[in-house]
C-alpha cells in the first residue's frame, strides 16, 4: 500500500462519513473503518476534515506557450494547487499558436508538460478562419489527440483565435456534432458590444462602469437564443461559458425543460461580486468579458447552481501584466485587457459562499466541483468521484478556518483580483494529486515538483443527466451576504 489517508469526512450524499482511504499505484483501492494490521508507505492524517473528490476547474487560460509574461503553467499549477484544484482544462486561444489542429495541439502540449504541478486536459478549437478557409476536418486531429471540447468565441478574443460570425457558428455546430462532443461558446452578441463600446468612446466616456453597460444582458440573451436555436438546429452539445445574467439562466432553464441539449457554467465572480460597485472600486482590474453584473443576477446563479440550471463553475482564469495590460500609461477602460486571476480562490469561495452558507447543499457542491465537469468532458470516473479504482485525487478543506483574500498572497504572477479584502469562511488545506501531496498548507504551501502533472486525455464520451430541482433557495440567498475586510489595493 502507497497510502492511507487516515481520518478523513467524506461525502455520502449529504452526510459526511469518517473513514479511512486507502490507496495504492496513485488509485483508490479501498476504504476501512479498521486500519490496524494494513500498512502502508506513508500515513496522512487529516485530522477529520472534509475530503471531497480533487476539483477541477474546467476553464482556464494558463497563457503557456507564448504569453508566459502573464503566467506560465507553473505558475497558474501552483495557484491551482493552492485553491484546492487537483485537475484543470486549459483552453486553446490564450497560446502560441493556438489550438484548432493536431500540430498546434502538440506545439502547445511539448513545451508546458515538464511545467505542470496538477493533473490537465485540454479543449479544442474552432474560428471563423477555420470555416473560411476549409479546414473544419480539423477537428478530427484534435479529437484524436483526446480534447474534451471545442471552443468558439461570438466576440474578438485573441488575433490567433478569430471569432466566428453567426453563419460560421452554424457551421461549426454541424462538425462538432458529428464529434459527439461539447462545443463551448463565449455568448456574447458581437455587434451590440461592438456598436455600443465604440458609441461611448466616441463620445469620449471612460467612466469604468460603461464596460458592462455596453456590454449589456441582452447581448448575453440574443447570443444564447441564437445558440438554443443552432443547438435545437444541428443536435450539437451546446455549452454556455462563463454566462452571468439572471435572463441567461432563465433561457437555459427553459431551454432544459424543453429538451434542448444544452448546458452552461457560471463563473466565482459572477456569483459574489456586483459589476458597477467593481468597476468603481477596482476600475481596469475589475474589467472581464463578459462583465460582471448584478445583485439580481447573483442570486438567480445561486439558484441556478442548486436547482440544476447551471452544471458547474469554472473560473475563466485570464491573468494579465499589470504594467503593460491592465494599468499602462495609456490604459483605460476600453484598452485594457479583460480578465482577472481565479484558479486559487473558486473553491474557498463555493465552500464558504455556497456550502458553509446554504446555498449548496454537499453532494450538489461535490457535483459543481468536480463530477459534473468530469462526466461532461469524457474524464469521469478517472476523475471526479471517491470510488475505487479512481484517480487518488483528495481536497481537503478546512470548513472552520476564517481568512481574507490578499492579492499579493498568490503563486499566480498576476497580483491582483476584485476578490481583494474578501472574507472567507472554509479554505483548502490540502491538495493531494494522484496520492501525492501537492499543496500542504500547514508546511509552508506548494509541496509538489513541476513535471508531476500529466495531461490527461478524454476517457470517454459522457453526457449529463438533465433534471431540475423545484425548491426556492431564494430566501437563504437573500439572507447571504459576502463579507469584505477594506485593504490597500492594487497601486
Amino acid at each position: 500500500m502507497d497510502l492511507i489517508l487516515k481520518n478523513a469526512h467524506i461525502p455520502q450524499g449529504d452526510r459526511q462519513v469518517l473513514t479511512n482511504i486507502l490507496v495504492d499505484n496513485e488509485k483508490i483501492v479501498g476504504f476501512a473503518n479498521q486500519i490496524d494490521g494494513i500498512h502502508a508507505k506513508r500515513e496522512i492524517d487529516v485530522g477529520g476534515k472534509l475530503v471531497v473528490p480533487g476539483c477541477i476547474d474546467p476553464h482556464t487560460h494558463f497563457m503557456d506557450p507564448g504569453f508566459t509574461h502573464r503566467e506560465t503553467f507553473a505558475t497558474g499549477g501552483m495557484s491551482a494547487a493552492a485553491g484546492g484544484l487537483t485537475s484543470h482544462i486549459d483552453m486553446p486561444c490564450c497560446s502560441k499558436p493556438s489550438v484548432r489542429s493536431k500540430e498546434s495541439f502538440y506545439e502547445k502540449l511539448n513545451p508546458i508538460k515538464e511545467k505542470a504541478y496538477i493533473d490537465y486536459a485540454f479543449w479544442g478549437g474552432m474560428t471563423g478562419e477555420d470555416v473560411r478557409e476549409g479546414w473544419l476536418e480539423n477537428v478530427w486531429g484534435q479529437v484524436d489527440q483526446g480534447v474534451v471540447a471545442f471552443k468558439v468565441y461570438m466576440t474578438p478574443s485573441v488575433p490567433t483565435f478569430p471569432k466566428v460570425s453567426d453563419a460560421e457558428m452554424l457551421e461549426i455546430f454541424y462538425k462538432v456534432a458529428e464529434t459527439g462532443l461539447p462545443v463551448g461558446i463565449h455568448a456574447e452578441n458581437f455587434d451590440i458590444c461592438n456598436f455600443y463600446t465604440e458609441k461611448y468612446k466616441q463620445e469620449g466616456r471612460l467612466e469604468p462602469e460603461l464596460w458592462g453597460v455596453a456590454r449589456g444582458t441582452i447581448a448575453e440573451i440574443a447570443a444564447i437564443k441564437l445558440i438554443i436555436s443552432f443547438s435545437e438546429l444541428t443536435g450539437a452539445r451546446a455549452h454556455i461559458v462563463h454566462m452571468t445574467s439572471k435572463a441567461g439562466a432563465d433561457l437555459v432553464r427553459e431551454a432544459k425543460q424543453r429538451g434542448v441539449n444544452i448546458t452552461a457554467e457560471t463563473c466565482p465572480q459572477y456569483l459574489t461580486v456586483t459589476g458597477e460597485e467593481s468597476l468603481r472600486k477596482f476600475g481596469t482590474f475589475a474589467k472581464v468579458a463578459p462583465p460582471l453584473r448584478d445583485q439580481e443576477d447573483i442570486e438567480a446563479h445561486w439558484q441556478g447552481l442548486a436547482d440544476g440550471t447551471i452544471d458547474f463553475v469554472g473560473t475563466d482564469h485570464a491573468p494579465y501584466e499589470i504594467a503593460t495590460e491592465k494599468k499602462g500609461p495609456d490604459s483605460d477602460i476600453w484598452n485594457s485587457f479583460p480578465g482577472f486571476p481565479g484558479v486559487e480562490y473558486m473553491i474557498p469561495i463555493l465552500v464558504s459562499e455556497g456550502l458553509n452558507k446554504g446555498r449548496l447543499s454537499l453532494s450538489r457542491f461535490v457535483e459543481v466541483t468536480s463530477k459534473n465537469a468530469a462526466i461532461h468532458y469524457g474524464l469521469y470516473p478517472k476523475k471526479g468521484a471517491l470510488e475505487i479504482g479512481c484517480d487518488a485525487d483528495f481536497t481537503v478543506i478546512d470548513l472552520e478556518r476564517e481568512w481574507v483574500i490578499d492579492q499579493e498572497k498568490t503563486y499566480s504572477m498576476a497580483k491582483y483580483s476584485p476578490f481583494h479584502g474578501m472574507k472567507l469562511k472554509g479554505k483548502p488545506v490540502q491538495t493531494i494529486v494522484r496520492g501525492q501531496m501537492v499543496y500542504d498548507d500547514a508546511n509552508g504551501g506548494i509541496v509538489g515538483k513541476a513535471g508531476y502533472g500529466e495531461y490527461i486525455p478524454r476517457q470517454n464520451i459522457q453526457r449529463l443527466d438533465r433534471f431540475q430541482k423545484f425548491e426556492d433557495y431564494s430566501d437563504v440567498i437573500k439572507s447571504a451576504s459576502v463579507e469584505w475586510e477594506e485593504t490597500e489595493l492594487v497601486k
